[in-house]
């Protein structure tokens, strides 16, 4: 196994970990895993990875070094004794955080001659490994595009966003952002048809279509966002307002939270108010841009 194949060590095995260092494993890539809980490496150590009885052996042991832990202070618990073995190593650091903790964790990588990668893991433990799995990446594109080959182990969606170590943080929450808006959409939306004793499940499927159609909208409104033209070709922002008001109605007559539907409402009011009635929704970004409010 792993001729030709770059050694990697995976550090931290948590549930993710466990699957980043199955899926190098899986690419016939030599790999050597470490967890502060030593017994978390049993099972991969049966299936073929080297358990490491340090940290420091683990970082020595490969040119491809896989962080993967709770959270950027653990990143440096974990390295910092053992700081300079990283020189002349590549350092990918999968642990979430935020871009301003990826620009520093780059600077402290730099200071000790080792390479650095940012990641943003957009697929649960699962998925790793399948042409499915989405990983962000930020760093240079040099080292990115060398070590590509083992990177595409964890995921057929391996993305490279760019130079800025930050931009795979961003893009996360940003994603992440959508996602937690949608469920709690589709939770409101299943109670308020709940109250007429209609199953979640009977709703699906037309909740499934009709954000089908919902996501359509999104090509022409970053386009507007991106030129500042927002005339409407499909709905002018005053024309949201009576259903949105219809929403919180419906809700607050069945005791369903209507905070969601009363924010909407506020976003509305607000761009009508600045004299944008007659403009698209896509008008809204104005509200969360603050170089646009000013």
């Amino acid at each position: 196994m792993g001729d030709g194949r770059v050694p990697v060590t995976v550090i931290g095995l948590g549930m993710m970990g466990r699957a980043l260092a199955r899926a190098f494993l899986a690419g016939e890539h030599p790999t050597t895993v470490w967890n502060r809980t030593a017994g978390r490496a049993e099972e991969l150590v049966a299936a073929g990875a080297a358990g490491a009885d340090s940290v420091a052996a683990a970082v020595s042991a490969s040119p491809l070094v896989v962080v993967c832990v709770r959270d950027y202070q653990a990143a440096y618990e974990i390295l910092g004794p053992v700081s300079d073995a990283l020189a002349g190593r590549l350092l990918v650091n999968l642990t979430s955080g935020t871009s301003a903790q990826a620009r520093a964790m780059a600077g402290w990588a730099a200071e000790r001659g080792a390479g650095y990668l940012d990641g943003a893991i957009m697929m649960t433990p699962p998925g790793i490994g399948t042409a499915e799995a989405v990983i962000l990446y930020g760093g240079p594109s040099e080292t990115f595009a060398a070590h590509r080959p083992a990177l595409t182990a964890l995921g057929g969606g391996t993305i490279h966003l760019g130079a800025d170590v930050g931009l795979a943080s961003v893009y996360d929450v940003a994603l992440l952002g959508i996602m937690w808006s949608t469920f709690n959409g589709f939770m409101h939306a299943a109670a308020l048809v709940g109250s007429e004793n209609v199953p979640a499940t009977t709703f699906l499927p037309l909740a499934r279509q009709w954000l089908t159609g919902v996501a359509s909208f999104l090509t022409p409104y970053a386009e507007q966002i991106d030129t500042g033209d927002y005339t409407a070709s499909d709905a002018t922002l005053e024309t949201h307002l009576s259903p949105v008001e219809h929403l919180i109605e419906e809700s607050r007559a069945r005791g369903i939270d209507a905070t969601a539907a009363e924010y909407t409402k506020r976003l509305v009011e607000e761009a009508v108010a600045n004299g944008h009635a007659l403009d698209s929704y896509a008008r809204i970004v104005e509200h969360f841009t603050p170089a646009l409010r000013a």
